[in-house]
């Protein structure tokens, strides 16, 4: 095979199976050749390293598993001027990888599109909670985002056994729950919880662009920007604004 051929051999191995491949011309005295094997053996120490991560990531998982479900827990929209705030409640397979799992935040929006698909594949069960920007207004965000937590729970097709929260307790909830301080970028159950609330929240904000224009909320999903504020200087609020978050443009 010439190094073309073999790069390409490579690019399509299943990444489980690529060692093995790669071992197949360790020995190829080819320079084009030994630069392939150089690249491959980068990608797979880079694989390595993320199934490590993901592994530390378990920690968690791990030390409650034998209580049963393990279900992370997390939110999005706390801090945007409009739309509501969404809640996300996971339960993995005690045995599932799914690679490059972080805190939402720290991804793009294209690999959280694709973990969203993964997430939603892979998981025992996924519970999504939604509080309107009008509960928002009425109860306050903190206990709009608790409620959207709790409908989240019950909205999960397997009751879990223990919650693992990023850094909050819930309260009214009769399950053991763990509170833990940036748990997005310390469990995967709450990382994939807050990936999934975070894809369901921007969808949701695109489509609601459509129906009050002018916003940028396609772009800006209801956070303070520039192009929002000077929408609402504009054309003042619309039906989807957060009364209590607003008062100091009005």
């Amino acid at each position: 095979m010439n190094a073309k051929e073999i790069d390409e051999l490579l690019k399509n191995t299943d990444i489980k199976l690529l060692e093995a491949e790669i071992s197949k011309y360790a020995d190829d005295e080819r320079s084009a050749v030994k630069k392939i094997v150089e690249k491959y053996n980068k990608h797979l120490d880079k694989y390595h390293k993320e199934l490590q991560r993901i592994e530390i990531m378990k920690t968690f998982e791990k030390e409650y598993a034998h209580m049963g479900y393990v279900c992370g827990i997390d939110e999005v929209g706390r801090g945007p001027l409009a739309g509501p705030v969404v809640a996300c409640a996971v339960i993995l397979p005690k045995d599932v990888d799914i690679l490059y799992v972080n805190d939402s935040k720290k991804l793009s929006e294209k690999k959280r599109e694709e973990l969203y698909d993964e997430i939603m594949e892979k998981a025992i069960a996924v519970g999504i909670g939604i509080e309107s920007h009008e509960v928002i207004d009425e109860l306050n965000i903190l206990q709009a985002t608790y409620s959207a937590m709790r409908k989240a729970i019950n909205n999960l097709s397997v009751k879990p056994d223990v919650l693992l929260n990023d850094a909050v307790t819930i309260p009214l909830v009769d399950i053991k729950q763990v509170p833990i301080i940036k748990g997005d970028a310390k469990s995967v159950s709450i990382a994939a919880a807050s990936i999934i609330a975070k894809v369901t929240r921007d969808r949701m904000m695109v489509e609601l662009d459509k129906e009050y224009p002018g916003y940028d909320f396609a772009s800006n999903k209801g956070y303070g920007s520039a192009s929002h504020i000077e929408g609402i200087k504009e054309m003042g609020l619309c039906e989807i604004h957060r009364r209590s978050f607003t008062k100091n443009f009005v």
